[in-house]
């Protein structure tokens, strides 16, 4: 067995330009990912249909905390954007277009902030 020369291309013949490898032909189309079926926080899973009252009501009730929460930053940012104090305060006409709510609306909103911010913390 030679021993391999310094210099030299393992894939290069004597004389002649290195022969460069072709990938490996697919046999085979590889598989697709399936699309996983979507989960909603696993609910679709419980089968005691007792079980599954309870969980659905407690996560209806979490997210409609959430979304009361929600609603009063909203309400805060919409008194924030509103202050008189601000130099680059907002009307409410301009609040409403930001949020997709009816001036009305905003107005109310801007109100509700207001209040929200006269609360003491933990109130």
């Amino acid at each position: 067995m030679s021993q391999p020369q310094p210099g030299r291309n393992p894939g290069q013949r004597d004389g002649q330009p290195p022969r460069h490898r072709r990938p490996a032909a697919l046999f085979f189309e590889p598989a697709a990912a399936e699309p996983e079926r979507e989960h909603f926080f696993d609910l679709e899973s419980i089968t005691d249909p007792g079980e599954l009252l309870g969980r659905a009501t407690e996560l209806a009730l979490a997210f409609q905390a959430a979304a009361d929460r929600a609603v009063e930053f909203q309400a805060l940012a919409a008194a924030q954007l509103a202050d008189p104090g601000r130099f680059d305060r907002l009307p409410a006409e301009a609040i409403a277009e930001r949020a997709g709510w009816t001036e009305d609306y905003a107005r109310k909103m801007i109100e509700f902030g207001r209040e929200l911010e006269r609360r003491e913390p933990g109130e």
